[in-house]
């Protein structure tokens, strides 16, 4: 398996609304895009706000393997999400690695 973890960073412009809007578009992945084994995602409510640097969103996919990732990024549903961040996104951060037994 593999795990995928983001986290983002927005811009002024967002709003509350939108963000929640953001983060129920992620947890419609699973079961619309294939190999994805497991899914969490939620708005930032940390405690070390010194540690927050503006990221307020967080994404956590598991894929069946490392194909199903490679997949998963031109897909459709994924790609409409992306195009979701346009002129409200200040930075991404990816963490891909394979998950050990």
């Amino acid at each position: 398996m593999f795990e995928h973890l983001v986290t983002f960073k927005f811009n002024n412009k967002i709003t509350p609304q939108k963000q929640q809007e953001l983060l129920h578009l992620l947890l419609s992945f699973k079961g619309h895009i294939p190999g994805i084994v497991d899914l969490t995602a939620g708005i930032n409510v940390t405690e070390e706000t010194d540690n927050q640097q503006g990221y307020t969103l967080g994404l956590r996919v598991t894929f069946e393997n490392q194909e199903a990732l490679r997949q998963y990024g031109p897909h459709p549903v994924h790609q409409q999400f992306v195009q979701s961040l346009d002129g409200i996104i200040d930075n991404v951060i990816v963490v891909d690695y394979p998950v050990l037994p």
